[in-house]
């Protein structure tokens, strides 16, 4: 039996001027994963999920996203509020049908686990000593399950100078973690708006691009930009056969929507 993950990120959904672009990148991306055959066992948005965390905006993504029939986790980002986020997704089943922002899904042939890195004030990312034993006995739940540890600050440096100076700043503590779970498969993370892979703890860090616009591949000191580049998603993909197959994961571009300059 094929499994599969799409993994989507950084929609930043906003409110008023500048609202149309966010929202068809997303819903394009959505419409695109639902193209997908077979369809994917879930999908997850790995932060960013709306420009400036306000009620409003998660107002505008719930719209977007309410109808979409899969199981969908949402990712607290940089960008995000996590009581907003809370406050307008409690309950519900992107959240895990929790009140928290970290949290457990576990579907019947993988578990996903959501971090929230999130730090009041700063761009960058912090998971904390508390979270990340959390994450120790959440994947003790199930040794013998694949699983995907999902958070928006990759834990490791990608080589862009301005993104790396806001990036996780306990990697190496989640890392720890991750290499003593040896079945946790992927860890997924957004934040710098364009496709990137690393080896990380015995596992592998897979970095989303935007389903909105993506970052430029700047690898010196400076602002990267926003080059016109396609938006897309990432699909994690475990093959049906042979058995014992490795995950994979494929880029999957979607429609660009106009970026206002």
């Amino acid at each position: 039996m094929t499994l599969s993950v799409a993994h989507l990120s950084d929609p930043h959904i906003t409110i008023g001027p500048g609202a149309a672009a966010p929202a068809a990148g997303l819903r394009a991306a959505l419409g695109r994963v639902l193209a997908l055959a077979p369809l994917p066992d879930c999908a997850v948005i790995t932060g960013d999920l709306t420009e400036r965390g306000e009620p409003d905006e998660y107002a505008a993504l719930r719209a977007e996203i309410d109808a979409f029939p899969l199981p969908l986790h949402l990712v607290t980002g940089n960008h995000d509020v996590p009581e907003a986020l809370v406050g307008g997704f409690g309950g519900t089943r992107f959240l895990g049908g929790g009140t928290l922002t970290s949290y457990l899904v576990e579907h019947p042939a993988f578990t996903v686990v959501v971090l929230d890195s999130w730090v009041s004030g700063s761009p960058g990312g912090r998971l904390g000593s508390g979270q990340v034993a959390w994450l120790d006995r959440a994947l003790a739940r199930r040794p013998g399950v694949p699983a995907f540890v999902c958070l928006h600050h990759p834990p490791v440096p990608v080589g862009i100078p301005f993104l790396d100076a806001m990036g996780l700043a306990d990697g190496p503590a989640l890392g720890e973690v991750v290499a003593a779970h040896p079945r946790v498969v992927r860890v997924l993370a957004g934040h710098v708006h364009r496709p990137v892979t690393a080896p990380f703890a015995g596992s592998t860090v897979a970095v989303a691009p935007s389903t909105y616009r993506q970052s430029g591949l700047v690898l010196r000191e400076g602002v990267p930009g926003y080059p016109d580049e396609p938006p897309g998603f990432l699909l994690h993909v475990r093959p049906g056969v042979p058995a014992g197959a490795a995950w994979v994961t494929h880029t999957v571009p979607t429609t660009a929507p106009a970026v206002s300059r």
